[in-house]
């Protein structure tokens, strides 16, 4: 079975997790108990990914091609999945927070979905991307961005439980979102943070520059100031609850501009 078989069996698998976990939502009176069932079966999709990311890569060197599952579309959304699911198993096991869990794995499951509709191939790098730099640039950025979507998730749930207290009565708690939100970002932000830096290192090793304000540079610098903005009201100015949800919100709306938006303009990045 190849890696490109593995994923769309995982498609289908992060699927069904979905639809068993809301039959399981709205019937059972007692969740705790089907909660544990449901992030074991969680730990166990993500284990079979992270299995289809090192066969992709094996699969790699077996072409005569050999480098890290992460220089195309269709392996970067593999890897953007991935980390999102590590991200919400890490969150729901410290937090028990299995509505992030229940709104966050869709994210996963249309980010995999997503990737039948790229060339699933493995190509030659072009010398752009023939380099050490790569791995680090694309694993910490994806990292920050999973951080991000969990902090995105956590910040609509606390503004859904600003609406009808009945409506929104089995919601967590106002307190544990803000949280929630708080320390994704607070992780996700070095985690992007070394993102541009390494990223600054592969551009002068590529292309004689570190920086060059290519459309994927800037807003990458867009997206950090977002979140540096937040960062900044959150501990110096002490904004909490709703202004920093929003925050949260317009970040991840920088994030997904910057991975798929600048895809479509010109620019050194464009090889994705």
């Amino acid at each position: 079975m190849t890696s490109i078989e593995i994923n769309t069996y995982l498609t289908f698998g992060y699927f069904v997790w979905i639809v068993a976990y809301l039959v399981t939502f709205v019937a059972a009176k007692d969740r705790s108990q089907s909660n544990k069932v449901f992030w074991i079966a969680l730990v166990i999709l993500w284990s079979v990914h992270t299995g289809s990311i090192g066969l992709r890569w094996a699969e790699s060197y077996w072409q005569g091609i050999g480098h890290a599952p992460l220089s195309n579309l269709y392996e970067s959304l593999v890897f953007f999945s991935w980390s999102v699911s590590l991200a919400l198993i890490i969150v729901w096991r410290r937090f028990s927070a299995d509505w992030v869990a229940l709104l966050g794995v869709p994210i996963v499951f249309i980010i995999m979905a997503s990737t039948s509709l790229v060339d699933p191939n493995i190509r030659p790098l072009i010398p752009a991307l023939q380099s050490n730099w790569l791995v680090a640039h694309v694993f910490t950025c994806f990292l920050g961005y999973a951080g991000f979507a969990v902090s995105f998730v956590a910040a609509l749930l606390m503004l859904l439980s600003k609406g009808s207290q009945k409506a929104f009565s089995m919601l967590p708690k106002k307190e544990l979102l803000d949280e929630i939100v708080y320390r994704s970002i607070l992780i996700g932000f070095p985690l992007l943070t070394l993102g541009i830096i390494t990223g600054a290192a592969w551009a002068e090793h590529a292309w004689g520059t570190y920086w060059s304000w290519d459309p994927k540079e800037t807003w990458s610098l867009v997206t950090w100031l977002v979140y540096a903005g937040f960062l900044h009201a959150r501990l110096t100015r002490g904004w909490s609850g709703t202004r920093t949800a929003f925050l949260s919100i317009i970040g991840f709306c920088a994030v997904l501009f910057t991975y798929f938006g600048v895809n479509y303009l010109p620019g050194l990045h464009s090889y994705f």
